[in-house]
């Protein structure tokens, strides 16, 4: 399938900059039978008792820092992953590229620390630290917007870019699980008071998470791994659930690939890198319904959305929010749609 068939015209004024006022504030494009128009803290409408919500609680990292090069040229890193106490799997933007053995430096508080470039993996620099990276990121690190918001993080962010069930122990991701921020402690209440389960995963989102897929057809894409837990108590839940008729509903894409990863053969937990590339033709294990935002044209996550419902459904449910001028990505609006297998 060629990789062009997911493009389409993103008007830049429907890329939110900032998040709705309130988090259940923001539109929901109902698509389960025919296409609703509603707002998210009404999603409990279509979530009955006995459902399960899957829920992705990674915690973002503050994963960018600025720093220089011994020969002084400006740099910024991001951080996609810790390796070891000492070593990074980082992006780093630099007039030129370093080399293997450079020496980069980063100054706070008049304090200097050094990283030397080890080596190279892919797009990405492993970097060695003269101390344990996780205290320098986790103290003088920048929010990492993504990189279609035209603005540097402000205070706000340190609260909305995140969802409210986040869990601190579990700060690796460098890109948020969107879809959770809609929700507000209030709503979970009131969808646990009627009967709804919570299950929840770990899938720590990477900075590939915003690559747009690059081959001529999607089968010759190479996915970006995650590294995915999911554990024995949530599979037994799902199981139950599935066998009483329940629905089982992925907040986010991330949590539909951390569950269908733990569901590709024997159904069992899983603790480790994921490379598994949804696309259209794969038929799903587990998730009846998705909880989504709106994605960036040929991204990977596009084409999940189009394995999930269908292409010709999701290309006329873009060309219907664009009309309606939903908000799209990380602090846009909402989807909430349903399986159809092809």
């Amino acid at each position: 399938m060629k990789t062009e068939k997911f493009n389409y015209d993103l008007p830049e004024h429907l890329i939110a900059q900032y998040p709705s006022e309130l988090r259940t504030h923001s539109r929901l494009l109902v698509a389960i039978e025919s296409i609703q128009h509603e707002v998210f803290k009404d999603i409990g409408n279509h979530i009955n008792k006995g459902d399960l919500l899957i829920l992705n609680q990674t915690s973002v990292i503050p994963a960018r820092l600025f720093g220089q090069k011994a020969t002084g040229g400006k740099i910024e890193i991001l951080l996609e992953r810790f390796l070891s106490d000492h070593l990074t799997l980082t992006q780093v933007k630099a007039a030129r590229a370093p080399k293997e053995g450079a020496e980069l430096i980063f100054t706070f508080e008049e304090k200097k620390f050094l990283a030397i470039v080890k080596g190279r993996k892919d797009q990405f620099f492993i970097l060695d630290w003269s101390v344990n990276p996780q205290f320098l990121f986790q103290k003088y690190g920048q929010i990492p917007l993504p990189p279609y918001m035209n603005r540097s993080p402000e205070k706000l962010d340190e609260e909305r870019y995140e969802t409210i069930y986040a869990n601190p122990s579990k700060k690796e991701s460098v890109a948020a699980p969107t879809a959770g921020m809609h929700f507000d402690q209030e709503l979970l209440n009131a969808l646990q008071k009627k009967g709804v389960e919570m299950g929840y995963v770990n899938l720590h989102v990477g900075a590939g998470t915003f690559q747009p897929v690059q081959t001529d057809n999607i089968e010759d894409h190479v996915i970006h791994r995650e590294l995915v837990e999911v554990d024995e108590a949530l599979i037994a839940q799902v199981k139950r659930v599935k066998a009483s008729q329940g629905k089982i509903i992925a907040v986010g894409t991330t949590s539909v690939r951390a569950i269908e990863t733990a569901f590709q053969d024997e159904p069992s937990a899983f603790k480790g890198e994921t490379s598994l590339f949804i696309y259209p033709g794969y038929k799903f294990k587990v998730v009846d319904h998705m909880i989504t935002n709106f994605h960036l044209p040929k991204s990977s996550l596009l084409m999940l959305v189009a394995a999930f419902i269908g292409y010709e459904k999701m290309m006329t449910i873009y060309k219907t929010a664009i009309e309606q001028e939903y908000r799209f990505l990380s602090y846009g609006d909402a989807m909430l749609l349903k399986y159809h297998e092809i």
